[in-house]
């Protein structure tokens, strides 16, 4: 698996993961693996509070633009959280360096945000 960019303000960026997946995955500024939960619905977060200590949301700005695909959606709380193609995108706190994609797959509901 790849990772891949989607370049915009808030500085996606590639990381390789290997040579033998076509598939690329979505890294944040921070260079750490991007995330998307199958119960978020509607472009709406289902994760927050315990859920969110564990998958924290791509935070944005308003008025940021990360090019085709992402937009800002609203949390709760008020903050903006990236959204790809309509669903809400985290980290996960289990990653522990650039290349590591150790929530893909968790409970069978959580996967690397890929192309």
């Amino acid at each position: 698996m790849k990772m891949f960019s989607a370049a915009g303000a808030a500085g996606i960026i590639l990381l390789s993961l290997g040579a033998a997946s076509a598939q690329t995955a979505a890294t944040g500024p921070n260079g750490m693996a991007l995330y998307t939960f199958d119960n978020d619905s509607g472009g709406t977060s289902a994760c927050y509070d315990k859920c969110a200590a564990n998958w924290p949301p791509f935070l944005g700005e308003a008025g940021a633009d990360m090019g085709e695909g992402w937009a800002l959606i609203e949390r709760t709380d008020g903050t903006m959280q990236w959204a790809h193609e309509g669903r809400p995108v985290y980290y996960y706190v289990g990653d522990t360096k650039p290349g590591d994609v150790t929530g893909d797959g968790k409970g069978g509901v959580w996967h690397v945000l890929t192309d």
